[in-house]
């Protein structure tokens, strides 16, 4: 942990102290700067996130052909926005605090094929991976029209290939559907958090799960370890994977079309906070980048974490990212919300969102089976419990006193990461764990 002593830290970072209690805090990102000079600090650009647009763009005829809930949107993987309106009203009760602005939820727990923001990143790197390998075996003809990836010879060439990934559940749902659906091999290594509901839907759809008794940085590390032994094997990298990382940006263009399709302005008097449950980073940090580049200056992040698996914060508060872990500060990395079960967090991730990202604050198990039940009683929404960390969002921004977050122009957007895919019978037993 660096040359520092635990209790070193504390002195230096005082917040590390209720952090280790366990305490749902706020951090504030001391190093947030304009997004002028922060994004030259990135290496990513926004042509990265349009070639990313594009590609998806592309496949959306194959996607039509093989999923037909991709139908309504023609192949296009997005979700809605909705107002959460009597939601808001439950939020200000509970804890007897006004949220002046609006409240809208940014619902990918109903994206198709996978029902979570993984359903993003992870499937656009798979089709990222199959149209590399369509190209090199010039396979592809020149119409352009990708539906001929559900041809039998595209299968044909993905049967000799391979792909695995290390996973906590949600991505590696997306990755298992959708390198099936093509015809690849795929592996997807599994921690011991993982819902057993997971494990059973991907080895139906003919996926190879392997089980670990570890946490996720131990699935990811052996997935590394037997990709790299295996010259025709594709390992999806959750922490260092720019890929993923553009596809989860493609979202930001998006938002900002839906908020100007429902007439919501998002300027210097209007500003959006954006609340976005994280695990390792590479999901929230992505949509975070594509949204800084969607709207600059006049949109504010925020990442949320369980109390006890604080891995972005604890990297990003120190400067340490990969070099500190949970547990160098007494935190088991147990929680319930199993995709945000993290220990370690993504170096790439941490360092790309240094001078983007407005801060992190955490949540308690408890917090978020209320939630759920809260959401569900009052505008009967469903998601999974890692999918309620952005709802107390605008809370602890308020309470926190972060800039204009009380303003009443200010649109406050809470990304519902996942709860679709979710057994009728799983989701009643997260119901009935709500304290009241």
């Amino acid at each position: 942990m660096n040359h520092l002593t635990q209790s070193d830290w504390i002195a230096k970072l005082p917040l590390l102290q209720a952090v280790m209690e366990k305490n749902e805090v706020l951090w504030r990102n001391p190093s947030v700067e304009p997004m002028t000079t922060g994004l030259a600090k990135t290496n990513l650009s926004k042509v990265d996130v349009t070639d990313a647009s594009e590609r998806l763009e592309r496949f959306a005829s194959y996607l039509v052909k093989v999923f037909p809930d991709t139908l309504e949107n023609h192949g296009i993987i997005e979700s809605p926005i909705t107002s959460i309106a009597a939601m808001k009203k439950v939020l200000a009760k509970e804890y007897a605090i006004n949220i002046p602005g609006k409240l809208l939820l940014k619902q990918d727990n109903a994206l198709p094929i996978s029902g979570s923001i993984k359903a993003r990143g992870g499937i656009y790197e798979v089709l990222k991976h199959a149209e590399t390998l369509a190209i090199k075996s010039q396979l592809l003809n020149d119409t352009q029209d990708y539906s001929q990836f559900a041809e039998p010879a595209f299968k044909e060439l993905f049967s000799k290939h391979k792909i695995a990934v290390g996973s906590t559940g949600n991505l590696g749902l997306s990755i298992g559907i959708m390198s099936a659906k093509l015809g690849f091999n795929v592996t997807v290594h599994m921690s011991a958090d993982a819902k057993q509901w997971k494990k059973d839907l991907l080895r139906s759809k003919g996926v190879q799960v392997v089980e670990y008794q570890e946490d996720y940085s131990k699935a990811v590390e052996e997935g590394r370890r037997q990709a790299d032994a295996d010259p025709a094997c594709h390992f999806i990298d959750d922490e260092n994977s720019t890929d993923l990382f553009m596809g989860y940006a493609v979202a930001g263009e998006r938002v900002a079309n839906q908020l100007k399709a429902q007439q919501i302005r998002v300027d210097e008097e209007h500003p959006l906070f954006v609340y976005l449950p994280c695990g390792v980073g590479g999901g929230p940090g992505g949509v975070a980048f594509g949204l800084k580049l969607a709207f600059g200056d006049h949109v504010h992040c925020l990442f949320a974490e369980p109390t006890h698996s604080p891995c972005m914060m604890i990297g990003m508060m120190t400067g340490l990212h990969d070099q500190v872990s949970v547990a160098d500060f007494g935190l088991d990395n147990k929680t319930a919300a199993d995709g945000l079960a993290v220990g370690t967090a993504s170096a790439f991730v941490g360092k790309t969102m240094e001078p983007l990202l407005a801060g992190c604050y955490t949540i308690e198990d408890q917090t978020l089976f209320n939630l759920l039940k809260q959401l569900a009683d009052s505008e009967d929404i469903w998601l999974e419990p890692s999918a309620l960390a952005g709802m107390i969002g605008p809370v602890q921004a308020i309470q926190s006193a972060l800039p204009s977050a009380n303003s009443p122009q200010a649109t406050h957007l809470v990304w519902a990461t996942g709860g679709n895919m979710v057994p009728a019978e799983e989701m009643q037993s997260y119901y009935k764990q709500a304290g009241k």
